[in-house]
């Protein structure tokens, strides 16, 4: 991690986004190695993110979402 990092970190805190948005997004960004790590601590998280991203406007019917 560099400073730039941590100075982005401040940055994101202060807008105080949900926790699970976090995991969200750093999944997004995240090469396989890191996806799978996250994966291994939030698999509902990262199953809920791919199911999202598959579906039209991110919208899931009722009984899809892991986390509704």
């Amino acid at each position: 991690m560099s400073r730039y990092d941590y100075e982005q970190s401040k940055q994101i805190a202060k807008d105080s986004p949900p926790f699970y948005a976090i995991i969200m997004a750093a999944a997004r960004e995240a090469d396989t190695f890191n996806l799978e790590r996250l994966e291994a601590v939030f698999p509902e998280t990262v199953a809920e993110l791919r199911l999202r991203y598959n579906a039209p406007g991110g919208i899931l019917h009722e009984g899809e979402g892991l986390h509704e």
